[in-house]
């Protein structure tokens, strides 16, 4: 997007903030409950409905982009939906990081939601209001500003989530559901457990109030406010996937459909986001200030090298995108750990860059599969949705659109060489090879890494610690391995069987895995305005204090009959 179309989009969306942080949730609640009231019959309605909301959903995502891209390195847009001031009502804040992801929430979800309309959305009921409350679920989770609403978005959000996953049914989907509701469900216990004792030390949980009351947590109370802060962090990198806590992660996200799978690319970062926003926020100063930051550092070394090798033993394409998501909140997490304005904005470029190619992969891995045929597929029966024969061909009678077409796609020219061409390129974008913005993102951690005070050699750069020098020796060699994984599993599904029947693709299938990598070539292509962008969301996250002010300064609306708003009494 040029300067001057982020400016326009800025200048249209700047009337109606602070109002319209309110739209990304409001617009998928709005859609669901809508939905709801359409019987299951009216499936073709459902999904122009929620095609259509998920597009205008990140079309208010990009404004909001924009705006925030246009108001200045310290601007963060704060919403009272009750008119109550903070802390003592809910508030909505959208600063460059809230911002940012709810640009890539919909990114993903249209690629997955134009990817269903193929056929995937009526292999079960409730497809599409459960897309829409996870839709909901995800944007609150990145613009709320209290930590029990953040609670309350992540349940909307699970629970979304576990209609999802087991969309299609069979046994594997059941089995992994249970375990992926089960993990799930204790997270969320110890998510409340860590919000309870941080209410009970300090008095709030607003996240701006949270700030300012840890920083003054006497030195008596550091250990509770530490082990508060540790349960609370299990409870996210569980949600991200970290070792040991991801042994659910790879089955669930393999298990799931394909265009469910490509939208829980997402989920990880969720995980992801809260430690970031959480962990920037409250340990930014006074006594516990980087409390943790080595264990992260640890935590995402470790999850790293698991999901290299994991990435190594994956026999199939659905597994080895659910690795590549584990190695990514590894390196996420190490980077974040280490504590550096560099690092934060490599980090925040690479994020975007690994989710998008994940969830093009989980794409590919249903056509690719469904061309290797079901011989080589392991439990393919049991994987697969219950209208499609063990051999992946339409059942008949069962498996046909409103047009009596085969859902499962039709032979269309240059087919192999898209799937080809499509894997090459969400390969290179995960091993982080050029010219992709893999390599970028990479690159930029590096380069971060190498220069951890950004000075120029002329004025001394510091040398990197042990562990930046761990985490540089690990992006190269989980690169070699991801690298050696794609090159045999590309060998495998493309070239060993030289008499392999013409894959089967639809044109809804296509573009969105198209669409996800072309936006990895957007990325690369303006890296140098994209970079700036994070280095600026980086500035911000590392001041705290005016995500802060701005939310505990936030003034309600005047009533009309007179007053100043509602005021705590």
């Amino acid at each position: 997007m040029s300067a001057g179309a982020i400016h326009a989009l800025a200048q249209a969306a700047a009337p109606l903030m602070p109002q319209l942080v309110l739209a990304p949730i409001a617009l998928p609640l709005l859609t669901a409950a809508l939905m709801l009231l359409l019987r299951e019959e009216r499936a073709r309605a459902k999904l122009v409905l929620n095609l259509l909301s998920t597009a205008f959903g990140l079309f208010i995502a990009l404004a909001l982009l924009a705006w925030s891209a246009d108001a200045g390195p310290a601007t963060v847009a704060v919403y009272l939906p009750g008119n109550w001031r903070a802390p003592f009502g809910i508030a909505l804040a959208l600063d460059r990081l809230s911002a940012l992801m709810l640009v890539l929430t919909g990114a993903v979800a249209l690629a997955s939601v134009v990817y269903a309309a193929a056929g995937w959305h009526r292999a079960g009921v409730h497809y599409h209001p459960l897309f829409q409350f996870q839709l909901m679920g995800l944007a609150g989770a990145f613009l709320t500003a209290d930590l029990f609403n953040l609670f309350v978005f992540f349940e909307v959000l699970l629970a979304a989530s576990y209609g999802l996953l087991l969309h299609g049914s069979g046994r594997a989907r059941v089995q992994a559901g249970l375990h992926y509701i089960a993990i799930n469900l204790a997270a969320s216990s110890l998510f409340l457990i860590g919000a309870a004792m941080l209410y009970g030390l300090t008095g709030t949980l607003n996240m701006a109030d949270l700030a300012r009351a840890v920083a003054q947590v006497p030195a008596a109370d550091l250990g509770l406010l530490h082990a508060a802060a540790g349960i609370l962090a299990c409870a996210f990198l569980v949600k991200a996937g970290v070792w040991p806590l991801n042994f659910w992660l790879v089955p669930a996200y393999g298990a799931a459909a394909a265009p469910v799978g490509a939208l829980f690319a997402l989920m990880t970062k969720v995980g992801v986001y809260a430690v970031l926003r959480l962990w920037t926020l409250l340990f930014g100063a006074g006594a516990a200030m980087h409390f943790g930051a080595d264990a992260l550092v640890a935590i995402g070394i470790a999850t790293m090298a698991v999901g290299a090798v994991g990435m190594l033993g994956s026999q199939r394409i659905a597994p080895l995108a659910g690795h590549a998501a584990i190695v990514s909140s590894g390196t996420l997490l190490a980077a974040l750990g280490l504590d550096q304005i560099g690092l934060t904005a490599a980090l925040l470029y690479y994020l975007p860059s690994s989710t998008l190619a994940i969830a093009a992969l989980f794409l590919l891995a249903d056509l690719i599969e469904r061309r290797q045929g079901a011989g080589e597929r392991a439990g393919a029966v049991d994987v697969d949705a219950p209208f499609l024969s063990p051999e992946l061909l339409p059942t008949e009678g069962v498996n046909l659109d409103e047009d009596q077409t085969p859902l499962v796609g039709r032979v269309i020219p240059a087919a192999a060489a898209f799937l080809g061409l499509s894997f090459v390129a969400a390969a290179l974008v995960i091993v982080g090879l050029p010219p992709l913005s893999g390599f970028v993102g990479k690159f930029a951690l590096i380069g971060a890494l190498l220069n951890p005070l950004g000075l120029g050699a002329a004025r001394g750069a510091a040398a990197p610690s042990a562990a930046g020098w761990t985490l540089f020796a690990l992006l190269i060699a989980t690169g070699l391995l991801a690298l050696i994984a794609f090159s045999r599993a590309g060998i495998r599904l493309f070239w060993s069987l030289p008499d392999r029947a013409v894959p089967r693709l639809r044109l809804l299938e296509g573009l969105p895995v198209a669409a996800l990598l072309a936006a990895c070539a957007l990325l690369t292509v303006g890296a140098a305005g994209v970079l700036d962008f994070t280095r600026a969301a980086a500035d911000q996250l590392h001041a705290p204090g005016d995500y802060a002010d701005a939310v505990l300064s936030a003034q309600p609306v005047p009533s009309p009959v007179g007053g100043a708003g509602k005021e705590a009494r």
